[in-house]
């Protein structure tokens, strides 16, 4: 019997067996209507698969992807010129872990500039689901690899926010894709405030280079700064630079300042990347203020 050796996308529809995604399938075009970026869709994790299936709408898990998704407008042309071992990946799966504090904070990670995709951007700390793994057990492993975070069975109640159809490079301008991810965006509340957690954080230096925790205003910024648009950004009066924790190559933590500026910057058009906040962490930010309001109409 073949070892499975990774997570993967596996797709269902209109009654047929389920099958594994192809790696220049859109997972939203598959369900969505021509041109949609999203979707609701039912989805399950099981024998490591993620079986992915059309849902009824407000009954189903919101699934998303940027307008400018690369596996969205790639041609024939561009799809053949591939690699086949790329071709042949399928689908991935990650779980990505919104931390939320007792004070209503996120907590964002800069991943280090050195790895191999999205390299110097913002992101909640996550990874791939390994095979055999619960996705909880997924999501505090990978936190715990990042950050040196430990929950308690009290803080482990997850709640899902969104998925997130992720391609790397994130615009065909930068060249033909390399990877393709499911991401699922999990949220953990605990019963720690930021400062509280703050005291345990460790993060990985080979992985992080930077950690940020996110008020509810700065993430509303963030959210609002959506890539691939040029409405206004929602600043709220925030000032002008935010309080974040550099990690040194020991893994080391100091105190440092980023400006605003960079955290609300859009994915540029053209060009090398700059350091941002991934699109998909920008989704999962609006879903995480969306929770709040549901569960609690005052607190924004």
């Amino acid at each position: 019997m073949e070892t499975v050796r990774r997570v993967l996308v596996y797709v269902y529809k209109d009654g047929a067996a389920p099958t594994r995604a192809q790696f220049v399938q859109s997972l939203v075009g598959h369900f969505g209507d021509l041109g949609a970026d999203e979707v609701e869709v039912r989805w399950s994790l099981k024998r490591n698969q993620v079986i992915l299936s059309g849902g009824r709408e407000g009954l189903g898990t919101l699934l998303k992807r940027p307008a400018f998704c690369p596996i969205k407008h790639l041609s024939a042309t561009e799809a053949a010129a591939i690699p086949l071992d790329v071709q042949q990946r399928g689908v991935d799966v990650g779980v990505a872990i919104l931390l939320q504090t007792s004070n209503q904070r996120v907590l964002l990670t800069r991943r280090t500039k050195e790895l191999r995709i999205f390299p110097n951007i913002w992101v909640p700390p996550g990874g791939h689901v390994e095979p055999q793994e619960t996705l909880l057990d997924a999501g505090l492993r990978e936190l715990q690899e990042e950050t040196g975070l430990e929950l308690g069975p009290e803080e482990a109640s997850p709640k899902i926010l969104g998925l997130w159809e992720s391609v790397y490079p994130p615009m065909l301008s930068r060249g033909l894709p390399q990877r393709h991810h499911l991401v699922i965006f999990m949220l953990l509340q605990s019963s720690r405030s930021h400062l509280q957690l703050q005291a345990s954080l460790a993060p990985c230096p080979a992985e992080v280079s930077a950690c940020l925790w996110a008020d509810r205003r700065l993430s509303r910024a963030i959210a609002s700064a959506v890539d691939g648009e040029s409405l206004p950004v929602r600043l709220d009066d925030l000032p002008n630079s935010v309080s974040v924790s550099l990690v040194s190559p020991g893994g080391g933590l100091s105190d440092s300042a980023l400006p605003v500026s960079m955290f609300v910057s859009r994915v540029p058009v053209t060009g090398p990347d700059l350091e941002r906040v991934s699109t998909g962490t920008k989704f999962a930010l609006k879903q995480w203020l969306k929770s709040l309001v549901t569960s609690d109409p005052s607190s924004c």
